[in-house]
């Protein structure tokens, strides 16, 4: 890209030309004047930003941004400017109110997601769900302050797999700590239309496996084809990826952030005190304990033992909290 200086002349018949190519008439964009807009999606060095000033709102714009900002992602707020040829140029980013951050090859954490309120965590019954993920998912969640939703999607196929007890019982033990479960079946048209309604007023991301249907699922809420969908793997009824990059939808009362599907989740970023305060129901026990310095590994007088023994804890949840707790030290050494 050049980097040479508009003039103010260039800059207005840059202007023109843009926003003939985005609505097809010639109105709306001020020359010289700085927009504010929306990260919608990001493509390697590419961005594509819609603007929200009143005049141009919705037009999308792929833009590049300064050198001199940090990396910006999908529901980023920005600044930008039009650039040379149809091109615009990002050259401020706004306060994050929040952020969803995953872990990344080599252990950095990357955010994926900005300015979020809620974070639907997507299962299915295939690929099977699994307490360690959803878990992790869950702590990441907490420690962060976001609101977390569980949505059970396919769950038409519980009665062709015969799953439906194993499923009903997993749910009931993230029911019973307070998180909304939503089960959803587009074949079925079960659940969508309760999911609308808790979601609006929202920005919410989508995270799951891959195969798990987040994408599917975005194109029932919205009725009609919005997102590229993929299949499971015969072989290993794992997801094949469909969605390679974030990506925000609008919906008349809500906005939904799709995310790439992963198959592992890690917490290295996680301390073991923000590890205990992630799982909600831990968090009054602490201090509980006869020793201070009590592992919560089978000495006497430890009130997580006593917790599961009474049924005050789910026994699945503590051993995931003890198998997340290993692997974090483990990834610490």
């Amino acid at each position: 890209m050049s980097k040479r200086k508009l003039s103010n002349q260039q800059r207005e018949r840059i202007a023109k030309n843009q926003r003939r190519d985005l609505t097809g008439s010639d109105h709306s964009l001020v020359p010289e004047s700085k927009l504010n807009g929306l990260v919608i999606s990001h493509f390697g060095q590419q961005i594509d930003v819609e603007s929200t000033d009143s005049e141009t709102a919705g037009q999308v714009v792929r833009c590049y941004q300064r050198s001199n900002l940090p990396p910006l992602v999908t529901g980023d707020r920005v600044v930008w400017e039009p650039g040379d040829g149809h091109n615009g140029i990002i050259i401020a980013q706004g306060t994050r109110k929040s952020e969803f951050r995953r872990p990344v090859f080599g252990g950095e954490v990357k955010p994926i997601a900005a300015n979020v309120d809620i974070v639907l965590v997507v299962i299915a019954p295939i690929p099977v769900p699994h307490v360690s993920l959803i878990d992790r998912y869950l702590v990441a969640i907490e420690t962060i302050g976001l609101d977390a939703v569980i949505v059970f999607n396919k769950s038409d196929l519980l009665e062709k797999r015969d799953r439906r007890a194993a499923a009903t019982d997993l749910l009931a033990v993230y029911r019973n700590l307070g998180y909304p479960v939503e089960e959803v079946s587009a074949i079925e048209k079960k659940g969508i239309e309760s999911l609308r309604d808790l979601l609006s007023g929202t920005n919410a991301v989508l995270v799951g496996q891959s195969g798990v249907g987040k994408s599917s699922l975005i194109n029932n809420l919205s009725e009609k084809q919005l997102a590229a969908t993929g299949l499971l793997s015969e072989a290993h009824e794992q997801g094949i990826h469909t969605t390679t990059t974030s990506r925000l939808y609008h919906f008349p009362t809500f906005n939904i952030i799709d995310s790439p599907g992963i198959r592992e989740f890690g917490l290295g970023h996680v301390t073991e005190s923000e590890l205990f305060d992630g799982f909600r129901e831990l968090r009054s026990l602490a201090g509980s304990c006869k020793y201070r310095d009590c592992g919560h590994d089978g000495e006497v007088g430890c009130a997580l033992k006593a917790a599961a023994e009474s049924g005050e804890v789910d026994p699945k949840r503590l051993s995931s909290y003890f198998e997340i707790l290993d692997s974090i030290r483990n990834e610490a050494h």
